[in-house]
């Protein structure tokens, strides 16, 4: 009786791990992830006392649902650990940014916007642009820039430049 016991109970933990493994197999996409890398930085003086920073990187959705932007912030940290909060611009003050300021360059990217929905598997990439109270040579300084992306249902992820 013994082993006819051992065997059954055995038998029901087999079935109990197939069981969860189907569940988290099931789930896999159900996990809205963020993987992003920065591209290429830039940054211009708008006068002696304020800066702009202009952060192109390429995200992806990994997720089986569609990734919905509830908020983009850009933090500066320096080299002492501290955090800089920017003031990110819409997407029409960014292209008159590029307008103004040629020396940022060619606008590459479309700008990273509240409520914009990346497709499940899908990868895009953006940019966002944000003006720093801090002189040019302050930013150049830098630890990094962080891009902090709010999702929707308030899941935040960060892109950092290193």
């Amino acid at each position: 009786m013994s082993n006819r016991f051992l065997a059954a109970f055995g038998i029901g933990i087999v079935c109990i791990a197939v069981a969860v493994a189907g569940v988290l197999y099931m789930q896999r996409g159900a996990h809205l992830e963020l993987p992003a890398k920065v591209l290429k930085v830039r940054t211009a003086p708008l006068d002696e006392n304020s800066s702009v920073v202009v952060i192109d990187f390429r995200a992806g959705n990994s997720s089986d649902y569609p990734f919905v932007v509830r908020s983009v912030d850009v933090l500066m940290e320096d080299n002492a650990g501290t955090r800089y909060h920017g003031a990110t611009a819409a997407e029409t003050d960014a292209k008159r940014l590029f307008e103004g300021l040629p020396i940022l360059g060619e606008k590459f990217n479309d700008t990273l916007i509240i409520k914009e929905k990346i497709a499940p598997h899908a990868t895009v990439d953006r940019m966002v642009a944000a003006r720093f109270e801090a002189p040019e040579a302050k930013l150049q300084g830098r630890k990094q820039f962080i891009v902090r992306v709010e999702e929707i249902d308030g899941k935040v992820f960060e892109i950092s430049e290193k």
